[in-house]
């Protein structure tokens, strides 16, 4: 299609005899069919050849460019001139091609030929340049999910290690008070820890089954701290439908003992709500512990997971009295349309 495009263009400019346009077949339309045609294919297949040669050293540049440019045009020029010469001065007569004057026309037809190979040239740069932007943007976006993942990866592996140091501390002093006590008390800790190795390559989990490793760990709280903690859950919705991070109401519950003071006299009550069909409210009295300045990085650590998933923010609110956080509740068709930016 470009070269008959080429051919078409050539027979608008050139005048070769008084039928014009009406006559495509005689010896003069046919050689400068033929050579439109091959001086196309040639140019294009050796730019081509140039810059893919150029690719694989490097990426394609400015300078590099403007090499390749010269390097096809400095085969171009001499190929045309010695095609152009030997059809319009030694061969003229034996080709057929009329003109009024070859050297006129050999500097007409060398012009236009080296004029269209220039405009091929840089159409063809054009083309690799803008390729080679899409590859390297599909490349960046490869890299950043990567980069998410590997980020996720890591908020979640703080989880881990933390939650079994302090679970082991009670342990050790069940050891020494009460034998069965600490026997029920390994049963919830392998229950749980099974929980958070088996979704350890999970980023999401249905709010049932955070609930039911919750039922463990609340034990294991009430357990630790005695009366002092008291962590009680409401939830009216359909926990099977809903997603919401792994890990994430433990960490908001260790984050409230962290920061609290609490007793038997003055315990720490812990609330786990629903808000309708949108998010879950956990809530605690506020007894804030004195305490050198902290990172947050538990907040920090679940405001950034939801953020690989939704544009709905992970709310903190502070009274004077009590202090709350609401997490944003996801639905299963939103969570299967935007997993693949982590899995």
């Amino acid at each position: 299609m470009v070269v008959n495009v080429v051919f078409l263009l050539i027979k608008t400019t050139v005048d070769h005899d008084d039928r014009g346009l009406n006559d495509f077949f005689n010896p003069t339309s046919l050689f400068y069919y033929v050579t439109a045609f091959l001086f196309f294919i040639v140019t294009w297949e050796l730019n081509d050849w140039l810059i893919k040669k150029q690719r694989e050293r490097s990426k394609l540049n400015l300078m590099n460019s403007f090499g390749i440019f010269a390097k096809t045009m400095a085969f171009l020029l001499p190929f045309t001139a010695v095609i152009y010469y030997v059809a319009l001065f030694p061969l003229r007569e034996t080709i057929g091609i009329e003109c009024e004057d070859p050297r006129v026309q050999f500097m007409s037809d060398f012009l236009r030929a080296n004029l269209i190979g220039c405009t091929v040239v840089f159409f063809n740069l054009f083309y690799f340049s803008m390729k080679q932007k899409d590859e390297m943007e599909e490349q960046f976006e490869s890299l950043k999910r990567e980069m998410l993942a590997s980020k996720y990866t890591s908020l979640k592996s703080q989880i881990s290690p933390h939650f079994l140091f302090n679970s082991l501390n009670t342990l050790t002093s069940l050891m020494y008070e009460d034998r069965d006590l600490a026997s029920d008390f390994v049963t919830r800790l392998a229950t749980s820890y099974r929980y958070i190795l088996d979704n350890k390559e999970d980023n999401l989990v249905t709010v049932k089954k955070e609930l039911g490793f919750l039922d463990a760990y609340i034990f294991m709280m009430e357990v630790r701290h005695k009366n002092a903690v008291s962590i009680s859950s409401d939830i009216q919705i359909n926990p099977e439908a809903y997603w919401i991070p792994t890990l994430s109401l433990q960490m908001l519950i260790e984050n409230a003992l962290k920061h609290n003071l609490y007793s038997k006299e003055h315990p720490l009550e812990i609330t786990i709500s629903s808000i309708g069909k949108d998010a879950l409210a956990v809530r605690n009295n506020l007894q804030k512990r004195e305490l050198p300045e902290t990172t947050k990085m538990g907040l920090e650590n679940i405001k950034k997971r939801y953020s690989y998933y939704t544009n709905k923010p992970v709310l903190v609110r502070e009274e004077n009295d009590f202090f709350e956080v609401i997490l944003p509740l996801l639905d299963k068709k939103f969570t299967e349309n935007n997993l693949v930016a982590i899995s």
